[in-house]
């Protein structure tokens, strides 16, 4: 077994080392450890993937696997061993959960491919709380978010174009990688109702009611535009500058757009990006009554535990005793 198997693992830890090995039945029913390359070409977010691979490597080191195969041999005590050298790492709650989490998305997929057997030894392994009940991704004002929609100068296709994407952004929480993969047939018609068709983390699907303020900056571009004559399937928002490939406007395009016209409104928030967008819509959704599992829905998040770091409702500094002192 790999040299740190029980690194900081205790009495009752050494015995769930020892659970049982594969009988020879069970072991020849087993398929082939594919690499985890495989799994890596599943994820669909560039960022994620990348921060997945260096958690897994991570892994990798600390427990002594070089081949594939050895996943079989993993058991929860190499898990909890890694969680407890982390932690003497000070890292932060949030890195340890995300990294458990790589392991465990990992071993699902090697059980899925029956490459596995015993279980997913990541499970039951507790992972560190979130540092604060509050996230730590600003979000703005109701002042500064109407500051940064009114931003961009509507008489120019892109200053249209622009409004759209910021009014995507604030007013239905997207993701940058999802507001740069929206299509022109993704403004569909549910129920009498436009909606958002969304392609989420992990291949999710999830439809979004259109914003009454959206659908009259969406549709005032697209008719600015006319790309959306040609074919359903182009990209809604599409770069007006370089060689026209037919693609969108990238991710990367809309994070260095948020924060160009933030500067122009004067909106100084360290470190606000396109994330610093969702918060604030899911702030004010929040602030406003509505219910947090469909917030989660909304935003498309796994854990409603994430939900809950945008939820600043006990926290509002209007709220302040400061603002009840009277003289």
């Amino acid at each position: 077994m790999p040299k740190h198997e029980l690194v900081g693992a205790g009495a009752g830890e050494q015995q769930i080392a020892g659970t049982r090995r594969l009988t020879a039945v069970e072991f020849q029913g087993l398929a082939t450890v594919p690499a985890a390359v495989e799994w890596f070409a599943n994820l669909d977010n560039p960022r994620t993937r990348r921060a997945y691979q260096g958690d897994i490597q991570d892994f990798c080191q600390f427990v002594g696997l070089h081949t594939p195969e050895q996943f079989r041999d993993v058991t929860r005590a190499h898990v909890l061993a890694w969680r407890s050298a982390l932690e003497g790492k000070a890292l932060s709650g949030a890195s340890i959960r995300r990294k458990l989490a790589a392991l465990a998305s990992l071993f699902d997929h090697l059980l899925e491919r029956n490459a596995v057997a015993g279980g997913n030894p990541v499970h039951g392994v507790k992972r560190p709380k979130i540092d604060s009940n509050e996230g730590k991704t600003p979000a703005l004002g109701d002042h500064q978010a109407k500051a940064l929609l009114d931003a961009p100068d509507p008489s120019s296709i892109k200053g249209q174009r622009d409004r759209a994407i910021l009014a995507v952004l604030l007013y239905h929480g997207l993701r940058r990688e999802e507001a740069a993969q929206l299509r022109v047939e993704d403004i569909q018609e549910r129920r009498g109702i436009q909606h958002l068709h969304i392609r989420g983390k992990g291949g999710k699907i999830r439809y979004v009611p259109l914003h009454p303020s959206s659908a009259v900056r969406i549709h005032a571009y697209l008719e600015a535009s006319g790309h959306h004559r040609e074919q359903a399937k182009a990209p809604l928002f599409m770069p007006l500058r370089g060689p026209q490939t037919g693609e969108g406007i990238s991710a990367a395009g809309i994070y260095a757009l948020v924060g160009q016209y933030a500067k122009a409104a004067g909106i100084a928030v360290a470190g606000l990006g396109v994330h610093g967008l969702r918060a604030t819509a899911a702030t004010n959704a929040l602030e406003h009554e509505a219910d947090i599992a469909k917030v989660q829905a909304w935003l498309g998040h796994a854990n409603i535990s994430t939900t809950k770091l945008y939820d600043r409702r006990d926290s509002r500094p209007e709220d302040s005793p400061t603002f009840k002192v009277r003289y």
